[in-house]
């Protein structure tokens, strides 16, 4: 049974990803930050009570910045794969929170590395990169060729963490490899992202709780593709001969306001009636438009994204109000 070690298996990414790779019949092994409070519910269902050594699904307390009890950890589990997903992922946040944002997100991948380079056996790395490092591009699309501009903490942060990767495995002949994901969404997305935030509240609005959305720059465009194939993507990134970074995107880019219009579409409401403007959720500097080529990945991984922008806006807005119809 093969093993695999996920930072950051309570966001998102994490949780697909735990699930994808049980299915494949591996055991997964996620660090989480011990809290008060234990919110984990997107990984809640892989629990099961067989909690020995031979479950499928464990968790072990951890955090990325704290480079020796990683250490500690990756020694006693010896994983086959090491899935980086840890970060400060949220742009915004960033800026109010640059020094933790460059502990955990560059930081926490350099101890990461260092840790591998020193370890007796063969192990795979995938390092979350980010399409924010290119910040603003003068490119149309984004590949793998592109120059990085980033406009954030976070954006920095990823920047170094990527070309650390490179560093690493150049210099170390480490299988490592850096995924450049464009924006990805799902109904798991946390609430204080802007697609997620929108189809809450369409929902909440089409339910009669709540009567508008308070949002930023309706201007900025993004690549957004449906998180659980990305996922997949990391998998066949570390499953090839040799190692490399692959840009995954849809090729499509979007506005917020398009996304507006889709979603308040989706229940028959028209979105101008129910969002008003705040300037406290813009940036202090933006990213216009980010829209990347992922044509490399389609050659090399025959990876294609399969859910189109409608259909993601569609599936979203359907959660949301499922879940308010069942009490969540």
């Amino acid at each position: 049974m093969k093993k695999a070690l996920i930072t950051g298996i309570t966001g998102q990414d994490g949780s697909y990803l735990a699930e994808f790779l049980i299915q494949k019949g591996y055991q997964v092994h996620g660090i989480v930050r011990r809290n008060s409070t234990l919110f984990r519910s997107r990984i809640d269902h892989l629990h099961t009570v067989d909690e020995s050594e031979t479950s499928s699904f464990l968790l072990h307390y951890g955090d990325s910045s704290d480079g020796t009890n990683i250490a500690r950890l990756i020694h006693q589990i010896r994983p086959d794969e090491i899935y980086n997903l840890a970060a400060q992922s949220h742009v915004r946040i960033s800026f109010d929170m640059p020094i933790y944002t460059v502990d955990v997100d560059a930081l926490g991948t350099l101890r990461l590395l260092e840790i591998l380079r020193s370890i007796d056996w063969p192990t795979k790395f995938y390092q979350a990169s980010s399409s924010e490092m290119y910040g603003q591009t003068t490119v149309a699309t984004q590949n793998e060729e592109t120059p990085f501009h980033p406009r954030s903490p976070y954006a920095c942060a990823k920047v170094y963490s990527h070309y650390q990767t490179v560093n690493y495995r150049d210099s170390y002949d480490m299988f490592a490899c850096s995924g450049i994901l464009f924006n990805h969404e799902s109904p798991r997305r946390g609430e204080n992202f802007v697609t997620r935030k929108i189809t809450k509240a369409v929902a909440e609005i089409k339910k009669g709780l709540r009567d508008t959305v308070v949002l930023g720059n309706l201007d900025a465009r993004r690549d957004w593709g449906y998180a659980p194939e990305y996922i997949e993507a990391m998998w066949m990134m570390l499953q090839q001969e040799k190692p490399d970074d692959y840009v995954i995107a849809t090729g499509e880019a979007h506005s917020v306001r398009e996304f507006l219009a889709e979603a308040f579409g989706c229940v028959g409401l028209n979105w101008e009636d129910h969002v008003t403007f705040d300037e406290k959720f813009l940036r202090p500097v933006d990213v216009d438009m980010l829209c990347g080529d992922a044509s490399k990945a389609k050659a090399k991984l025959g990876w294609e994204p399969r859910t189109k922008f409608k259909q993601l806006v569609q599936l979203m807005v359907d959660a949301d109000m499922a879940a308010l119809e069942q009490g969540q």
